[in-house]
């Protein structure tokens, strides 16, 4: 029986030499296969929503860049654990929008992203590419203090 592959793009810490990229490349997760390098033809508002570094793209079409990332397609298997790292649905949602490949092809690609998100979120800087820093680095949920991080994520 032939499997479905989905495209999805990833914008953040899934990125190739990004803490989770890991999850793409385990074979244990599913597969995947890296497809192009390109960007949302939508502007979104990319923000660092917390202490830890981690990327959070705000569903308010129009607003922000055209964000940059990798197209990967995967099997059901790791699309099902892509929804557990995100934590689709309670967290992140993910919705089909086209990318531009650098090699200039348009392809619909599922991406994640945030729908409810309290306003002061748009006050933060609009990235156009996320990358970890030692400066700001970005830190694995187990390491996360939780009372911290209750003050810092999207809760009103």
């Amino acid at each position: 029986m032939l499997q479905t592959l989905q495209k999805v793009f990833v914008y953040g810490t899934l990125k190739s030499g990004e803490p989770n990229h890991h999850w793409l490349t385990t074979k244990a997760n599913g597969f995947s296969r890296f497809l192009a390098k390109g960007a949302t033809s939508t502007k979104f508002p990319l923000v660092i929503g917390t202490r830890y570094n981690i990327p959070f793209l705000l569903n308010k079409q129009g607003v922000g860049n055209n964000i940059q990332g990798e197209i990967y397609e995967v099997d059901a298997t790791m699309f099902q654990k892509l929804d557990e790292l995100e934590e689709y649905p309670r967290y992140y949602d993910r919705e089909l929008q086209t990318i531009i490949t650098d090699q200039n092809e348009k392809l619909d690609c599922w991406l994640y992203l945030i729908r409810n998100y309290p306003d002061r979120m748009l006050s933060k800087p609009f990235l156009s590419s996320y990358h970890n820093s030692p400066q700001q680095a970005y830190s694995e949920k187990s390491v996360r203090d939780p009372k911290i991080a209750a003050k810092d994520d999207l809760s009103y």
